[in-house]
């Protein structure tokens, strides 16, 4: 297997959850009084990408070299958080429509390392389990984000 295209995946992976945690930061930081229960989910959510990071890098480490950034998707999805903050973070469906709009960019980066043939199994097995995780992640921010959208 060829490690070259094994290290772009896992830093492409490395990147999309560099992004994560940096989107939810800002949205963290812009969350207003009446919306602060999504401040814990989120922080969460940025535990959960801090970790597979590392996860990720130390598997890096096994096959080439580490290439830290942010990816375009993710400076784009920051991008419209920033956005909406001069709407002061009040809009609680909007706040978790652009969560889950991250969500599925991140469950789909996921699905293609997956599918990209590229993975030898030890990387795999924990691209895999992040996958799950990133999985189950989405699916809470869009049933919040359902619910929200049920009340306005």
């Amino acid at each position: 297997m060829d490690n070259t295209k094994t290290v772009e995946v896992l830093n492409d992976l490395i990147e999309i959850n560099n992004d994560r945690v940096a989107g939810f930061e800002k949205a963290i930081a812009d969350i207003k009084d009446q919306n602060i229960d999504l401040k814990a989910a989120f922080l969460g959510y940025v535990e959960q990408s801090r970790k597979n990071g590392q996860e990720l890098a130390a598997l890096v480490g096994n096959y080439g070299k580490l290439e830290t950034g942010k990816s375009v998707a993710g400076s784009i999805h920051r991008a419209w958080i920033d956005v909406k903050s001069l709407f002061g973070g009040n809009d609680r469906a909007g706040i978790l429509s652009e969560a889950e709009r991250g969500e599925d960019s991140i469950k789909k980066a996921y699905s293609d390392a997956l599918s990209s043939g590229n993975l030898p199994s030890d990387v795999s097995t924990v691209v895999s389990e992040q996958a799950a995780k990133i999985k189950k992640s989405h699916d809470e921010v869009k049933a919040l984000r359902d619910v929200a959208k049920a009340g306005s």
